[in-house]
């Protein structure tokens, strides 16, 4: 019997040497008292082997028991303490830096793309990208840039979800009609992606906030439907040296550019010095417009942004390109600064 008992004495305190856990210990130990008890209920009683193990199973059984109410008794006391304790909450992978199992596996089409990768797909989770306007344009970009792991978007528009608006801003549902574009947009992008941050700004772009507001950004999509908006945009943005996607679109065509002085290319007001008579520019109330057209913009624009941001490909620097979906033709065409323009005359100089 002593010798069944320092064999079991060496095998405890050899697995804690090499750092297995108590269970595995136990596993172990209780394989050996079951080969102890079995061999005593089997062999003769006279046996070499029997004797050697104690001569009776009466022992080990007890012994056995015993080991198992310590146990048992553990067991329940351990998940008894982990109840009562507080457990401390984990902290956001967003905060850390660092990406949770759930968001490799999320984003892992993006990573295994040799142009994005690891590195990129860190750079959109650090990346902070203002959306102005959550309308026909803003809702694909804030959708496929949430989608794509965005860390933090903002979104600024003055606007309430109407009904017309559903035939092609599809972030918003027919429950959201009445609510502020910005509230029904950040709803269903923190459903879609719990891991970005939004930032709603429902109130109008107005000169006197657009400057602090960009300056928490790195990088400015501009999906608006109106000229004034769109200059104040691009003054800020060139103020600000920040990139500014532009797309635009009427009836059954649209187009969009980066506009980005700062790295050669024009801004806004080199292309469109002014505004254009309104009857020669209705909107899309007025000319009306093809439900999908919106998201092939749109999801170009958020395509450029993401290029832009991890570094991949040729972003449409100094081109503009136009897309028309009555005929599914593309045209890219190339755009240059104006040296006289009032904007950005002299910047990247």
């Amino acid at each position: 019997m002593l010798l069944v008992l320092g064999l079991a004495a060496l095998i405890w305190g050899a697995g804690a040497a090499f750092g297995q856990p108590r269970e595995r210990r136990a596993v172990v130990l209780g394989m050996l008292f079951g080969l102890v008890i079995g061999l005593n209920l089997l062999l003769p009683q006279a046996h070499p082997l029997r004797v050697a193990t104690g001569g009776s199973a009466a022992p080990w059984l007890l012994l056995t028991g015993f080991l198992l109410l310590i146990f048992g008794y553990s067991w329940v006391l351990n998940r008894l303490r982990a109840r009562a304790e507080p457990v401390a909450a984990p902290t956001p992978a967003a905060q850390t830096g660092t990406f949770s199992e759930t968001e490799l596996n999320r984003y892992a089409r993006h990573i295994v793309l040799r142009e994005v990768g690891g590195p990129g797909q860190k750079a959109l989770k650090q990346a902070r990208v203002l959306v102005i306007g959550a309308g026909g344009l803003g809702a694909p970009v804030l959708q496929y840039l949430t989608a794509a792991g965005v860390g933090t978007i903002g979104v600024i528009d003055d606007d309430v979800v109407e009904n017309a608006n559903l035939q092609r801003q599809v972030i918003h549902k027919d429950s959201a009609i009445g609510t502020p574009k910005v509230f029904s947009a950040q709803a269903e992008m923190e459903a879609q992606n719990p891991f970005v941050t939004v930032r709603p700004y429902h109130r109008r772009l107005t000169e006197d906030i657009a400057a602090e507001l960009f300056a928490d950004y790195d990088l400015v999509l501009d999906g608006t439907d109106n000229f004034d908006t769109r200059y104040l945009v691009n003054r800020t943005c060139v103020a600000a040296g920040l990139p500014l996607i532009s797309g635009a679109l009427s009836q059954w065509e649209g187009q969009l550019s980066i506009f980005d002085p700062s790295k050669g290319a024009p801004c806004y007001q080199c292309i469109f010095p002014q505004a254009p008579a309104a009857h020669l520019a209705p909107s899309c109330a007025q000319a009306g417009v093809i439900g999908p057209l919106p998201g092939v913009i749109g999801a170009m624009m958020a395509s450029e942004a993401i290029k832009l941001i991890t570094g991949a490909g040729a972003p449409l620097r100094g081109q503009m390109l136009m897309y028309d979906a009555l005929y599914g033709e593309n045209r890219v065409i190339g755009v240059s600064k104006r040296d006289d323009c009032p904007i950005c005359g002299n910047a990247g100089d």
